[in-house]
């Protein structure tokens, strides 16, 4: 069974952080610490170490993964990664995880939508780099593929928009320097070279 090796005071002077068999385990407010009978070289087994984790950790986590969750859309991927970053113990992830679904906070096809709903509306995205970005976020490729695949995606106009904008880098150049140039540009924003020929050939 685990054992208890350190005890160490957090900055938060209303709170410790237990180590079990030398590596960092869980933090606990002083209340339960000493409710608890907590001390060095105390035994606890894996049972123990799960209910005091979710007694003591549950509704604290929970609260700043609320927070988190609230601020904007996110992917389940982005939520281990926060318990990570927060050192949120893994014995809670699950329990947090249920309550995000249950709240409608968490859903990954919902949270696809929203990614490029808000990338064509402010920072419009051919539709490879958005599947880049979604497999980044850890949206898996089925779901990927049905929200781009229900999205209407006009890649040609994006990118004679886009040309539209840089006009003056190629204005100076002769016709075939300047095609090169294009090509090279739309290719480095994700485009096809489909979508590329019709464009730069107009």
């Amino acid at each position: 069974m685990p054992v208890i090796t350190s005890i160490k005071q957090q900055k938060n002077r209303g709170r410790v952080n237990i180590y079990l068999d030398g590596k960092f385990a869980f933090g606990i407010d002083l209340t339960n610490f000493v409710l608890l009978h907590l001390k060095v070289d105390q035994e606890l087994s894996e049972k123990e170490v799960a209910e005091i984790v979710k007694k003591v950790e549950f509704q604290k986590a929970l609260d700043k993964v609320l927070r988190f969750a609230t601020v904007r859309q996110r992917s389940e991927k982005e939520i281990y990664d926060y318990f990570k970053r927060k050192r949120i113990h893994v014995l809670i992830h699950e329990y947090i995880i249920e309550k995000l679904r249950h709240f409608e906070l968490l859903d990954d096809e919902k949270f696809a939508k929203w990614w490029v709903e808000q990338r064509q509306a402010f920072r419009p995205k051919a539709k490879r780099i958005l599947t880049q970005e979604l497999r980044i976020k850890g949206i898996k490729p089925e779901i990927i593929d049905k929200v781009l695949g229900e999205t209407k995606i006009d890649e040609e106009k994006m990118a004679r928009e886009l040309l539209a904008k840089k006009a003056y880098k190629w204005g100076g150049l002769e016709p075939r320097l300047a095609r090169q140039k294009k090509s090279q540009y739309l290719a480095g924003k994700g485009f096809s070279w489909e979508v590329i020929e019709k464009v730069v050939n107009q």
